[in-house]
């Protein structure tokens, strides 16, 4: 089948191509888990404007590597062929070499790795050094995960791990780390946010997994939907949005001092929108757009959300 739903003109521009490969749509992710840390440490009085800055280069960083090594990745290993239906990618097309896309990689892997050393240097200075390796540990971590989910020899991507990492990388420690670099303590009731994060991007890789169930399946990506089969994948895409949501009622619930915590209720009907016509959809084109919408849903909702607790 000739894949008619390309992201990438026929004779792009080199920039255009490089731009497409980095996946915008997905971006607001990165925006989202940092924001959620931000919103929480400055509703606690512990805002620091130049950490978050760095937070939020070094995620996007992250961020594009992930995309830039998932591109490399599903190509290598098969999951890119004339049998997916989703958006061509730059190395599936031949606008990116193989070896131009690892050069990519390194290069964000360096951007990534110098961005999180300032990072943990304005958050801990010389006289923490104890917290700035761990954290390093935890950068490294990240770095490793966002390269081998579908590019190392042994994607864990392919295994049908990649939920719980983006799980934890985009919720648990984005948030909770976010917070952490700025007040240098963690209040337990952050959890609740992080798992806000944690479910809905979890949702976004949902949506691109049911879309590429049959190209997945062919290449051995034994992803959750494919596991599952898209009838109960569906059933978990609806479990993941309603995991967000009340993770977001149960955190006003028990903080509860303004009515302006109820901010997020504005976001709830995109939400709604997204589980419906993931249910509904069933080809890959159609559900396509509803990726970019999820992530777009997941960044108003943490605006909304966090807005609502410094108010």
């Amino acid at each position: 089948m000739n894949n008619t739903s390309q992201n990438i003109p026929q004779n792009p521009g080199l920039v255009k191509v490089w731009i497409s490969a980095f996946r915008p749509r997905t971006l607001p992710l990165a925006l989202s888990c940092i924001g959620m840390g931000g919103f929480m440490a400055a509703a606690d009085g512990y805002f620091n404007g130049a950490i978050v800055a760095l937070c939020v280069l070094t995620t996007l960083f992250l961020q594009i590597l992930s995309n830039l090594a998932n591109d490399y990745g599903d190509t290598k290993h098969g999951a890119d062929s004339v049998h997916r239906e989703g958006p061509m990618r730059a190395v599936q097309a031949g606008h990116i070499t193989a070896s131009h896309m690892k050069t990519g990689m390194i290069a964000f892997s360096l951007l990534s790795l110098v961005s999180g050393l300032v990072l943990l240097w304005v958050a801990f200075g010389a006289e923490g050094m104890l917290l700035f390796l761990v954290f390093l540990g935890l950068g490294l971590a990240s770095i490793w995960a966002a390269i081998n989910y579908t590019a190392g020899d042994k994607p864990y991507g392919y295994a049908g791990l990649g939920d719980i990492f983006v799980f934890t990388f985009f919720g648990l420690v984005g948030v909770l780390g976010t917070y952490y670099l700025q007040a240098q303590q963690l209040e337990f009731a952050a959890v609740l946010p992080a798992l806000i994060c944690g479910f809905f991007a979890t949702a976004v890789l949902n949506v691109n997994n049911i879309r590429d169930i049959k190209s997945d399946t062919l290449a051995g990506k034994r992803s959750i939907p494919v596991r599952l089969g898209p009838e109960k994948a569906r059933v978990y895409h609806l479990i993941l949005l309603a995991g967000g949501v009340l993770s977001a009622v149960l955190y006003v619930v028990l903080n509860f001092y303004s009515y302006w915590q109820l901010l997020f209720i504005l976001a709830l009907p995109l939400v709604i929108v997204n589980g419906i016509n993931v249910w509904r959809k069933q080809t890959s084109k159609e559900l396509d757009p509803y990726l970019k919408q999820m992530a777009i849903t997941t960044l108003l909702f943490v605006l909304l959300f966090g807005l609502g607790q410094v108010l």
